[in-house]
Order: C-alpha cells, then structure tokens, then sequence
C-alpha cells in the first residue's frame, strides 16, 4: 500500500530505517493475524498509526509530547483517508493498562529503558511491543530491560535495531 506524506518538522517519513522495521514488524504481525488495538506510542507523524489502520487494525491510538506531531499525525491520518485518536502526551500516560494488542514505541533508546514499565504495561495479555529507534549498540540494554517480559525477536537494517516483545497469555480481542 501506498501512503500519503508530507514530511513537515515531526519524525517519521518512511525511509528512516526504524521506520521501515517498524512498517516490516506491522506487515508480519498482520500477515500472522489481526493487529486488533495498536498504539503507536512517540507518533511523529503518524504514519505507523496510519499504517496500522491501512492493514486493518481494528482500533488505533497515537501519542506524542510535541504538539506539532500531533498535528502532522491527524494530517496524515486526512490524507490517508483512515481515521485514528491522537493524544497530546507523554507516553502510554494517558492510557489505560492492558488496553493493546500491538505498541508500537520508535523513540530512542534511553526513553524505551526509562518507561519499560509503563510501555510494557499497556500490552493485553499475549500483546506484543515493537520497539525501535535502537542502534545495534543499545541491544544489550534492551535485551537486559526487557528479556523478562516474553519472547524477543531482533530485526535489523544496517547499524539500526528493532526487537519484538510477545508477552505471554492469551491474547484478548
């Protein structure tokens, strides 16, 4: 599928590489099954909550701390024809626990160590957590913070990392 961009001041265009794990991490989970509830937590400009909902995810939630993300993300959810809530905030904050099936969370490296509680808590049971904005160097950390939480798969494209949590359970949908 084809998206609409207009790139503007907020992150995520699409050609940044943790975008494009991101994106890949989408079309795999929704290849396997429905995506369900996502939320795209550090929207930028939406386009990973745009792409949620253009592969069929059954409700989409978008949140970033910088006003002009916001923006660009309910400009991009116009332009893609696809409709999706956006939130002024700071991480899964305004959010209740065990709400998704699927977070998305492309923000850097020390933000994801820092909120791991707070990421990791929005998942449902069997909910899965992409998480991305990682270099190959902040691998280690990631795994250490995270290797609790379920299995870790680790996708990568050049110096860049994506890791996928599953959490355990059965997932609710």
């Amino acid at each position: 599928r084809l998206l609409r961009v207009d790139p503007g001041r907020a992150f995520g265009t699409g050609t940044h590489e943790t975008t494009r794990l991101c994106l890949a991490a989408l079309e795999s989970s929704a290849a396997a099954g429905p995506l369900g509830r996502v939320l795209d937590v550090g929207t930028g400009t939406g386009i990973l909550a745009v792409a949620a909902r253009l592969l069929g995810a059954a409700q989409v939630a978008a949140v970033d701390n910088a006003p002009e993300a916001v923006a660009s993300a309910r400009l991009h959810a116009r332009l893609n024809g696809v409709g999706f809530g956006v939130v002024l905030g700071d991480g899964g904050q305004p959010f209740r626990a065990r709400a998704f099936d699927l977070v998305l969370a492309n923000i850097q490296a020390p933000v994801l160590l820092a909120k791991r509680d707070e990421l990791l808590s929005l998942c449902a049971p069997g909910g899965r957590l992409v998480l991305s904005g990682l270099l190959r160097d902040d691998l280690t950390a990631i795994r250490a913070a995270y290797g609790d939480a379920g299995t870790l798969s680790v996708r990568s494209d050049g110096e860049w990392v994506a890791v996928l949590v599953e959490a355990p359970g059965t997932p609710v949908r």
